[in-house]
């Protein structure tokens, strides 16, 4: 993206502070945020936030390294795990409650679709926290719901951004105006 998409400006808060916001409203008990590259910025920008930090050492190493340093700092007591991406900053925090009843029905591990296409948060039950501290470093994810598409819940929302990431510039300048029907600003120069 060329941009540092945790302290992008949405709304009036940053990527980061939208995401916390909606967990939390959501009904997100504890929250982790897994810091990596820039780690100390985003540990200042949240330092009035209630919120407890893991560190991955690597930042440039696959997703299943900043998901199982976040799963080792979860109060023992945690039973499931939302398992939500930074470039995800507009998730409806009704989505969230939503996974939680879901997961409270019984349900072990949710995917949020939309339009058959899955997204972002997932749920996931903690009695697979052995296979979240060993993710298969390319498969990820997808390979601990391939490996339980018994027990995986594919749960259509009526929120498209569940599936809407911020990969780009572009991305973000659609996505930011979409939400908050303002322009994005421009980008920082060194």
């Amino acid at each position: 993206m060329g941009a540092f998409k945790p302290l992008l400006p949405f709304g009036d808060k940053t990527v980061v502070e939208c995401c916390l916001d909606y967990l939390q409203q959501g009904g997100v008990e504890t929250l982790v945020v897994v810091l990596g590259h820039r780690a100390d910025e985003v540990r200042e920008k949240l330092s009035e936030r209630r919120v407890t930090f893991a560190l991955n050492p690597d930042p440039n190493s696959e997703m299943g390294a900043s998901i199982a340093a976040g799963i080792r700092v979860l109060p023992a007591s945690s039973a499931a795990t939302l398992i939500a991406l930074v470039d995800h900053p507009a998730v409806p925090p009704a989505i969230v409650a939503m996974l939680i009843e879901n997961w409270q029905g019984g349900s072990r591990l949710i995917v949020p679709t939309w339009n058959g296409r899955g997204g972002h948060p997932v749920l996931v039950d903690l009695s697979f926290k052995p296979e979240l501290l060993n993710l298969d470093a390319r498969g990820g994810l997808r390979s601990l719901f391939e490996a339980h598409r018994h027990d995986l819940n594919r749960l259509p929302v009526d929120s498209p951004f569940v599936a809407r990431d911020m990969d780009t510039w572009d991305d973000y300048v659609a996505l930011h105006q979409e939400v908050t029907g303002k322009p994005a600003p421009e980008p920082r120069r060194p």
